[in-house]
């Protein structure tokens, strides 16, 4: 998970965060509050809204809150767990998760962090372990205890 996140303000000009998303060359960016509250994300895909609403409909609006995502779903709770993140990121098509705790930004996890903790953890297993195993995403166990022949 990475914690040190560069962050936007809902009154934040869009043309600025989309300037910022480039100049750090990441996809999106958590948008917080004052206290660090969570409120949604902004993101390269909803700054194509931004850009169609300045060329189509003479910008309505200028500030970052018109154009983020604040589905709630889109986000995941600091004591989630690998399974959790896999299901999640499996099954929509998010690439990042903004972590919260009690509603605040803590942090921020992404397909790759989840790909590497994966990893990691069966790299730890296997060092672990003599011979071969069978990964389910429940459990890992060896092949004399694998439930399918």
């Amino acid at each position: 998970m990475a914690t040190k996140l560069i962050t936007l303000r809902a009154e934040d000009d869009a043309l600025e965060a989309v300037r910022k998303l480039l100049h750090y060359r990441i996809s999106g960016a958590p948008v917080v509050d004052e206290a660090g509250q969570y409120l949604g994300v902004f993101s390269e895909k909803t700054s194509m809204s931004f850009l169609l609403d300045a060329m189509y409909e003479q910008l309505p609006s200028n500030e970052v809150r018109a154009f983020m995502n604040t589905d709630p779903h889109r986000t995941i709770e600091e004591d989630a767990d690998l399974l959790q993140c896999i299901q999640i990121f499996k099954n929509t098509e998010y690439r990042r998760l903004p972590v919260l705790r009690d509603g605040k930004l803590v942090g921020q996890i992404s397909r790759r962090d989840v790909l590497n903790a994966a990893v990691k953890l069966v790299d730890t297993i296997k060092g672990r372990r003599n011979g071969k195993f069978v990964m389910y995403f429940s459990a890992i166990l060896d092949m004399d205890q694998s439930p399918v022949d």
